[in-house]
């Protein structure tokens, strides 16, 4: 077996993977983790990371090298998204990751990839432990600055875009109310239908016959609908939620303030402000789906983009 170690830093969190890849190409899980630093704090406002961001970034990365290093993994491979693809002065945090990461493996530092490479990881990661025959997929990777929607099979990806919008710029854009009034929350919905409608027209969704969807927001949508106490990675990954539950579930979160948010078990502290701007883009994807397709649920995995890119390693 090889060792290796993925880093996925997103605009709203950083998260680490160390696995084991056998010679079938399988993925054995050593360490997984998730912080939410929100590198991308403002990045939507002045075109720059915060400092303060950056900071935050840095001491979760360095814990990481930390456990990359005890480990034992052989390879590392960080890659950033959107917020960094956006920002002015992204050299700052790049010269951060290689003084962080090269202590530990010589030469390693994170990079920005397309949104296009972005997208085939999460496919890859999503679907790998599904039956093929519930194919073709349309995989939606929600994260904090991008939506990646990604057509496939078990032959590869045939068609993928990855959207201007996610939980964190739409709540930053849409969404200032604690509350949020009703007008906010129509301005937020017809901001998320705008920037998807280039992703329906580029990506052939009426192909698909499952909606696999990744990262933070769907997982969470599933342990509320769920009504699980606690966040369970074993309940969540594969479960199955019905678009009328979905759609109750999104509602009743975008509509309440986050004092109440934040009481729900399952719901990790750095998600609260931001979960409602997620449950809206949940929510436009859902009806497009269904219209364009007949998809009646969403099937939620706990294997995503960090999953591609720890097996993209080898």
């Amino acid at each position: 077996m090889t060792r290796v170690a993925a880093v996925d830093c997103g605009t709203n969190s950083i998260r680490l993977l160390v696995a084991d890849i056998d010679d079938t190409g399988t993925l054995h899980d050593v360490h997984r983790e998730m912080r939410v630093v929100r590198l991308g704090q403002g990045v939507d406002a002045t075109g720059s990371l915060a400092p303060e961001a950056i900071e935050r970034t840095r001491i979760a990365l360095t814990e990481y090298a930390a456990v990359i290093a005890s480990t034992g993994a052989s390879a590392v491979r960080m890659v950033a998204t959107s917020a960094t693809r956006d920002a002015a002065n992204r050299e700052d945090f790049f010269s951060m990751t290689r003084e962080v990461l090269g202590a530990v493996i010589a030469g390693a530092e994170a990079e920005v990839i397309s949104g296009d490479e972005e997208a085939r990881l999460s496919f890859a990661g999503a679907v790998g432990d599904l039956d093929p025959a519930e194919g073709p997929f349309v995989v939606v990777d929600l994260g904090g600055g991008s939506t990646e929607v990604v057509l496939g099979d078990s032959a590869g990806v045939s068609a993928a875009f990855s959207a201007d919008i996610g939980c964190v710029r739409v709540t930053e854009r849409c969404l200032p109310g604690d509350p949020p009034t009703r007008d906010e929350v129509s301005a937020a919905r017809s901001f998320a239908a705008e920037r998807l409608a280039e992703a329906f027209a580029r990506v052939p969704v009426e192909r698909a016959r499952t909606w696999v969807g990744v990262a933070g927001t769907m997982t969470t949508l599933s342990a509320i609908a769920q009504d699980l106490p606690e966040y369970d990675p074993e309940r969540v990954h594969l479960s199955r939620v019905s678009l009328p539950q979905l759609r109750s579930v999104c509602d009743e979160l975008i509509a309440m303030p986050r004092a109440r948010r934040a009481e729900f078990g399952p719901m990790h502290p750095g998600r609260v402000d931001v979960i409602g701007g997620g449950a809206v883009v949940t929510e436009v994807l859902a009806d497009a789906f269904e219209q364009r397709a007949g998809i009646t649920e969403l099937v939620v995995s706990e294997h995503d983009i960090l999953d591609g890119i720890a097996l993209s390693i080898v």
